[in-house]
C-alpha cells in the first residue's frame, strides 16, 4: 500500500506494547521493516539520503511512504511509528575540535566519513582522538556510535563490530565534553527506537523496556533491486551474546548518558519528549517490578553487566547496584511531574531509600566491620537478630586478614543469605562514589584504599577489574573452568584502562584529583605504544591479555574523558549525582531508630524492607 507523507498524520501503534516515535526520513527515502531490522531504503542507489533538519522541531506524524505487512514478529512492533532526529550541527558547529579540518564528506555508498586532517599525531591524546574519530558508526548519514573495536589487523571481528551500549557511554561522554553533540543524540534515539521490540530467544520474550546490549548497522542489498541498497539496525538483546544473557546495565547507562546529555548541552528538549519519558518509565517498571525478593537490591544473573561471563556475581552484585541507584536518582530529575507518574515517583522515592540504608550498612567492610563479621554468632532467628543473613565467621578469606588496610575500606561485592563476596571490585565502588551511594566518609575511604593499595589496584597499567583473581579449585567450580577467565586474566582479576574515566570522576567529586593524575601518567607510558589493548594479563598487569583486542575503543574513550575531565574538573558535574536533603534525613532517621531492634508484625508504616 502506497500513500503520501502528506496523507498520514497519525502514529500507529503496534498491538499491545508502549509505541514510541520513530525516525521521519525525508521524501525521498521508504521506511521499511525487514525480516534484517529496521531500514530506510534510497530508491535513487545506495545507501540512504541524508536527512538535513537542524532549523525544524521534531515531528510526531509518520512520513513513511510504504511499510511492509508480512514481516517477522520481532518486527513487527515498530511499523508505522517514527519520529525526526533533530540535528543540533548548528549548536556544535561554533565548538569543533580546532584539528578539524574539514566536515563531513559522502562517501560513494551515501554513508558520512570524517575528512579528519592531523598533521602528524603529537601526542597520546591527539593520537587517542584520531583513532576514536575512526571507530565512528553512521546510520543513513548520520552518525550513531562507536564500534567496540577497531584493529585492521585482527580478522576475527566476532562482535566487536558492533555499537554496545556500555562501551559507548565513555565515547559519548568524550564527545559531550568536546562540543559534539550530534552522535549522542542520535545514539539515545536510536537506541530507543530499538527498545519496546518483540524480541524472542527460545520461545520466550524478555520484560518490556530491556535495552539491547549492541546493535549494528547493516548495509543489505534491497529485495528484486540490484541497483539499490538499505541500511538497517540489527540489535542483540543477548540471545547471540555467549551464554545468551540479556544486559541489565545497559538501560541504568542509558539513563545516565541521557542526564549527561541535558546538563552538558543545556537542551532539555530530548529527555522532555514523550517518547523519550516513555522509554524512562518502562526502564524503571522494568526495574521496579514486584517479584519474590526480598531486598531493595536488584537481582541479576551472572554475566548481565560489564562481568559478562560467568564469576560468580550472580545475585546482587555491587556493580548494578550502584548504577540502578544513579539511574533511579538521574531518572526522578528527568521524569515530567505529571499525575500518571506519581505511583513511580513514590516507588522510585522508596527505593532509594531502602537501596541507599542497604547497601551502606550491609555491604560496607573495613576493619571494624571485619572484627565484628568475626565475632558474629549464627542461626539467630528473630527480628532483633544481628547477623541479618546468617555470615559464618569462617567465610572471611585468609588473603582479606592480612590485605585489609587500618585507614580506609570497600563495598563488597555481593550480598545473599550467608553468602558475602569479599572481592574489590572497582566499576562498583568508583560508581558509588559517583552516584552518593556510598557516605561522604566511605567515598574517602575507598580512595584511601587505592593509594593504601596501589601496586594491587593500579600496578604498571590501571585498573584492576576486581581483585583478587579466582585461582585453583575455586576458579574451576565458579568460572566453570572459563579458559578465557584464568586467573588474572580479562574479567578475572584483569586490568582495564576504560576503568580510568570512572576513577577521575570518583577522584574529582571528592577533591582529590591526585590519584586519578598519577592513574593517567601510569597508562601513558604503555597505552599508545601497546595500541590501546582491551585489557591487560598478570597480577601487576605487565602483559597485553592474552586474547585482548587491540584499539578497543572504551580503552581509548576512558583514557581520552579522564584527560578531559583532569583539564575541566567542573564538567565531571554532568556524571556526578549530588544526593539531597530528603535522602539524606531518610538515611539518618533509619540509622538512630537502630536497625536491630525488634520490630513488630504489626504498624509497620514504611513501604520498604530494611
Amino acid at each position: 500500500m502506497a500513500v503520501t507523507s502528506e496523507a498520514i498524520l497519525q502514529v500507529c501503534s503496534a498491538g499491545a506494547s508502549i509505541s514510541h516515535m520513530r525516525l521521519c526520513p525525508n521524501k525521498s527515502n521508504f521506511l521499511v521493516l525487514t525480516n534484517h531490522g529496521l531500514g530506510y531504503r534510497n530508491k535513487k542507489g545506495s545507501g540512504c539520503t541524508q536527512i538535513k533538519s537542524s532549523k525544524q522541531k521534531s515531528c510526531n506524524m509518520i512520513s513513511a511512504s510504504h511499510c511492509r505487512s508480512n514481516v517477522n514478529d520481532r518486527f513487527r512492533s515498530l511499523s508505522c511509528k517514527c519520529s525526526q532526529i533533530d540535528s543540533v550541527t548548528d549548536t556544535i558547529s561554533e565548538k569543533r575540535d580546532p584539528l578539524l579540518k574539514g566536515e563531513l564528506s559522502t562517501n560513494g555508498n551515501g554513508t558520512f566519513s570524517s575528512t579528519l586532517q592531523i598533521g602528524g599525531i603529537n601526542s597520546v591524546e591527539d593520537e587517542a582522538w584520531e583513532l576514536l574519530r575512526a571507530s565512528m558508526v553512521y546510520y543513513c548519514g548520520h552518525p550513531v556510535g562507536t564500534i567496540a573495536a577497531n584493529d585492521p589487523s585482527d580478522s576475527s571481528i566476532l562482535n566487536y563490530d558492533q555499537v554496545f551500549i556500555r562501551d559507548f557511554i565513555p565515547s559519548g561522554i568524550a564527545f559531550l565534553l568536546k562540543g559534539e553533540y550530534d552522535i549522542v543524540r542520535n545514539f539515545i534515539l536510536h537506541t530507543l527506537q530499538l527498545q519496546s521490540w518483540e524480541k524472542t530467544m527460545d520461545c520466550h520474550s524478555p520484560g518490556q523496556g530491556l535495552m539491547p546490549a549492541s546493535f549494528k548497522v547493516r548495509t543489505v542489498p534491497l529485495d528484486g533491486d540490484d541497483s539499490a541498497t538499505e541500511d538497517i539496525l540489527d540489535p542483540d538483546f543477548g540471545e547471540a551474546a555467549i551464554g545468551r544473557v540479556a544486559p541489565v546495565d545497559s538501560g541504568l547507562w542509558w539513563i545516565i548518558l541521557l542526564r549527561a546529555y541535558g546538563k552538558c548541552t543545556g537542551d532539555l528538549s530530548v529527555q522532555e519528549r514523550v517518547d523519550v519519558q516513555t522509554g524512562i518509565k518502562m526502564i524503571l517498571k522494568l526495574c521496579l517490578a514486584d517479584g519474590f525478593d526480598m531486598f531493595p537490591t536488584l537481582l541479576v544473573t551472572d554475566g548481565s553487566c560489564m562481568i559478562d561471563r560467568r564469576m560468580g556475581i550472580h545475585g546482587h552484585p555491587l556493580e548494578i547496584q550502584a548504577l540502578f541507584y544513579s539511574a533511579l536518582l538521574s531518572a526522578r530529575e528527568m521524569l515530567t511531574r505529571e499525575d500518571a507518574s506519581a505511583d513511580l515517583m513514590t516507588a522510585l522515592n522508596n527505593r532509594l531509600v531502602a537501596l541507599s540504608f542497604h547497601v551502606r550498612e550491609y555491604y560496607w567492610i573495613d576493619m571494624r566491620k571485619l572484627n565484628e563479621i568475626y565475632r558474629y554468632k549464627t542461626e539467630e532467628y528473630s527480628y532483633d537478630a544481628v547477623n541479618k543473613f546468617n555470615i559464618y565467621p569462617d567465610q572471611i578469606p585468609p588473603w582479606l586478614v592480612e590485605w585489609m588496610t587500618n585507614k580506609g575500606g570497600y563495598m563488597i561485592g555481593n550480598l545473599q543469605p550467608a553468602h558475602m563476596d569479599f572481592r574489590f571490585f572497582s566499576l562498583g565502588n568508583l560508581w558509588s562514589i559517583v552516584s552518593s551511594l556510598a557516605t561522604n566518609d566511605q567515598s574517602h575511604a575507598i580512595l584511601d584504599l587505592y593509594e593504601a593499595k596501589w601496586e594491587d589496584l593500579v600496578g604498571d597499567m590501571p585498573l584492576k577489574i576486581c581483585y583478587p583473581a579466582l585461582e585453583g579449585q575455586e576458579w574451576r567450580i565458579i568460572t566453570g573452568s572459563d579458559p578465557k577467565n584464568t586467573p588474572w586474566s580479562y574479567h578475572n582479576g584483569g586490568s582495564w584502562p576504560t576503568l580510568l574515566w570512572q576513577l577521575t570522576v570518583a577522584s574529582i567529586k571528592m577533591n582529590r584529583p591526585e590519584i586519578a593524575e598519577n592513574a593517567v601518567k601510569v597508562a601513558e607510558r604503555r597505552i599508545s605504544k601497546d595500541k590501546w589493548p582491551e585489557y591487560y594479563d598478570t597480577k601487576r598487569a605487565r602483559f597485553i591479555g592474552k586474547q585482548a583486542r587491540l584499539f578497543q575503543t572504551w580503552s581509548i574513550a576512558g583514557y581520552v574523558v579522564a584527560k578531559q575531565l583532569l583539564a575541566n574538573p567542573d564538567a565531571a558535574k554532568i556524571l556526578v549525582n549530588v544526593e539531597d536533603s530528603e535522602l539524606v534525613n531518610a538515611f539518618s532517621c533509619m540509622i538512630s531508630a537502630n536497625p536491630r531492634r525488634k520490630r513488630s508484625r504489626k504498624g509497620i508504616n514504611q513501604s520498604f524492607i530494611i
